[in-house]
């Protein structure tokens, strides 16, 4: 999940670029993607304004294309997929921001309009499994302590974000969220550093040392 925390610049000059990369990366068709928008309540037509916005400003198109950054999607099946998970959540009572269908202009290629839904259930389907496509739910909190009980609340646990104007703050925060990897106003993996899941994310790690630990034979020795 990503977390918004009620400091947080909303500014999509300031913060556009890093959470499109966050949540919107390969057309949403990646792991670690921060899907689930958590926004606080003070804050939360801010949040779902800015989201949504971003969401419409996202040229989609040939992906060969230098200007595109929405693609087609993998497969027939996989925008089926998607499509379906889109009707669940206008069936379980989200609120459809942007979205939601397939971008004029564009009848060869598997496409999805980016689509954002607001006042989302975090019980739902459409919060609680994998979507793999451009699709975004904000969910509102009461407090902080209500956002890392959201957070936490997934069988997933991969990737996350905090987004804040204190990065102490946010680091603080990111240590109470169960994932294994998470980033404070960005989400960008460094391969000097281990990669994982928790939950049902999986087990174990790649990168980093504790990546190289699976390739080394260890020896006990008792005397």
């Amino acid at each position: 999940a990503g977390i918004v925390l009620d400091d947080a610049v909303l500014d999509p000059a300031a913060m556009g670029e890093d959470l499109v990369r966050a949540t919107f990366t390969n057309n949403g068709q990646t792991c670690f993607l921060s899907t689930r928008i958590l926004a606080p309540r003070s804050r939360y037509t801010e949040v779902v304004d800015l989201v949504t916005g971003l969401a419409r400003s996202l040229p989609v198109g040939d992906a060969l294309d230098e200007g595109t950054l929405i693609g087609p999607l993998v497969t027939s099946a996989q925008r089926d997929r998607v499509e379906g998970y889109i009707a669940k959540g206008r069936a379980e009572g989200a609120r459809l921001t942007t979205g939601g269908g397939r971008p004029a202009g564009l009848g060869r290629g598997w496409f999805v309009e980016p689509t954002v839904f607001a006042d989302v259930d975090n019980a739902s389907v459409l919060a609680q499994e994998e979507v793999f496509g451009p699709v975004l739910c904000v969910l509102p909190y009461d407090d902080v302590d209500d956002a890392v009980r959201i957070a936490n609340d997934s069988d997933y646990g991969l990737g996350g974000t905090v987004w804040t104007a204190d990065p102490e703050r946010g680091a603080a925060v990111a240590r109470r969220v169960r994932t294994g990897t998470i980033g404070v106003n960005r989400y960008l993996p460094d391969p000097v550093g281990p990669f994982g899941g928790m939950g049902a994310s999986g087990l174990g790690r790649e990168l980093g040392p504790e990546g190289l630990h699976g390739y080394l034979q260890a020896q006990s020795l008792y005397r």
